[in-house]
């Protein structure tokens, strides 16, 4: 559009010229003609030389960006941005636009891509433990062991441990992956804090008396609401307190309190805290990763499936908050969050 209005302005300013000369000079009409002919002509090639110069300084990064784009090889984009109102500069614009928005979906489902991979990888690791000692007491037990009154039922015990661990890994793989694809959603509510930790001290209290830990559960005031799916923090509780009493040592303590966050008005601070083995200074970070074990024999043991703090991670993220952890090894582990207040 600018260079139009250039070549305009110039072929304008040509004839202007010439019809003053002719005016003012004693010059044919044949002259006059032939020379407005020349001008026009060089016009018209300048107008031609200059607008292709100009669309292809404009449109040579928008090929570049898609030759780049075709190629995959994202590292080499460069977007042009361009400051003009014309339609090019528009053009460019919009081109520079597109190719962020295919570069953050391609890194979006190359990431998608890799959990899927690693999330493959861990369920098929996890699997074959359980899976795999299944067969061997079956195997047993068909070659001759099952008229063996010594041993058949011990070796029965035994697979049936690991029907159950593999019952409890898949019900902690369904509810994760509900939960990382955002197919499970919360229900927001008010709900009775207080209630929920009776709820938990009848449930808990066989497990805890078994490892020889004891609960102590604290809530500053019995009438504390927060807004929260009942049935997801009931999850989080429980699993935060499991936790607290299968790392935990013969006589120890898991403390599970309750009270207004001093540092976050209006909210209401959860604590629970034990005096277990304890989490190396390495690998706090890592605590909430899919089946992460600070003790991979102890939580195989127990029943642990390594899923149990991520499903909290998530359960706290869809309910905007966070798992904050401290740990010191050999003393103990505090694991906190925060809840709206009703």
């Amino acid at each position: 559009m600018k260079a139009a209005i250039a070549g305009g302005s110039m072929v304008f300013a040509v004839h202007l010229s010439i019809s003053v000369m002719a005016g003012f000079t004693a010059v044919d009409e044949a002259s006059v003609w032939l020379f407005s002919g020349i001008a026009a002509i060089i016009t018209a090639a300048s107008i031609y030389a200059y607008t292709a110069f100009y669309l292809w300084r404009k449109i040579k990064p928008v090929e570049e960006l898609l030759d780049a784009l075709i190629a995959k090889e994202f590292d080499s984009v460069s977007v042009p941005k361009h400051s003009g109102g014309d339609e090019v500069g528009v053009l460019l614009n919009k081109a520079g636009e597109a190719s962020e928005a295919v570069e953050q979906e391609f890194a979006r489902l190359f990431r998608l891509e890799n959990y899927r991979k690693d999330f493959i990888g861990d369920i098929s690791h996890e699997l074959k433990t359980p899976i795999f000692a299944i067969q061997g007491f079956v195997e047993t037990l068909l070659d001759g062991a099952l008229e063996d009154e010594k041993v058949n039922r011990h070796f029965l015990r035994k697979t049936m441990k690991n029907v159950n661990r593999l019952t409890i890994l898949t019900n902690d793989l369904m509810e994760i992956a509900k939960l990382e694809t955002g197919e499970l959603k919360s229900y927001i509510q008010p709900v009775y804090l207080s209630d929920m930790v009776h709820e938990l001290q009848d449930m808990l209290a066989h497990r805890a008396a078994e490892e020889r830990v004891e609960l102590d559960f604290r809530i500053s005031d019995e009438k504390i609401r927060v807004m929260s799916d009942r049935n997801q923090m009931r999850q989080v509780l429980v699993n935060l307190i499991e936790n607290g009493i299968k790392y935990n040592k013969p006589g120890g303590k898991v403390t599970l309190s309750i009270t207004d966050s001093k540092a976050s008005p209006g909210k209401v601070q959860v604590k629970v805290k034990d005096t277990g083995i304890g989490i190396s200074e390495d690998h706090l970070g890592r605590v909430t990763e899919r089946f992460f074990r600070v003790d991979k024999s102890r939580s195989r043991d127990k029943g642990g499936t390594g899923l149990g703090l991520a499903i909290v991670k998530h359960i706290l993220e869809s309910h905007g908050s966070s798992l904050k952890v401290k740990s010191r090894l050999n003393e103990g582990s505090e694991f906190s969050f925060c809840l709206k207040k009703a």
